[in-house]
């Protein structure tokens, strides 16, 4: 099996910066697609950043020029640079990784969520 470990989150003024990180760890292959998502008003969870193997990346209009998604295949991990932060940005956050295992099986797997609080 595939264990996710998220950290980062916290309590920002807002303009400030946060950094997330999402570790996978076990039966790892390879990672394809990398991706965060937030709750969103009338969705369970909206894109928020994803990034694909080959390093292109793509964000929801609303954080396009503050963040910017990561990957460092080595480790396994996917990072979030989150900068000029604003209230509505507040949200808990998760980790979403496509995994193909030793055993060839491509599976998704989602992150426990890490808190991010932006107080004006």
């Amino acid at each position: 099996q595939v264990q996710l470990v998220e950290s980062g989150g916290g309590l920002v003024q807002t303009g400030g910066s946060l950094r997330l990180s999402c570790a996978a760890s076990g039966s790892i292959q390879r990672i394809t697609a990398m991706a965060w998502y937030r709750p969103a008003p009338g969705k369970e969870r909206e894109l928020v950043a994803s990034i694909t193997t080959a390093g292109r990346t793509n964000y929801a209009d609303s954080v396009k020029g503050r963040f910017t998604i990561s990957r460092d295949n080595a480790k396994n991990t996917v990072y979030l640079q989150m900068n000029s932060l604003k209230p509505e940005d507040t949200a808990v956050y998760y980790c979403n990784l496509d995994v193909v295992s030793w055993r060839g099986f491509l599976e998704t797997y989602w992150g426990q969520g890490t808190q991010v609080t932006v107080t004006s």
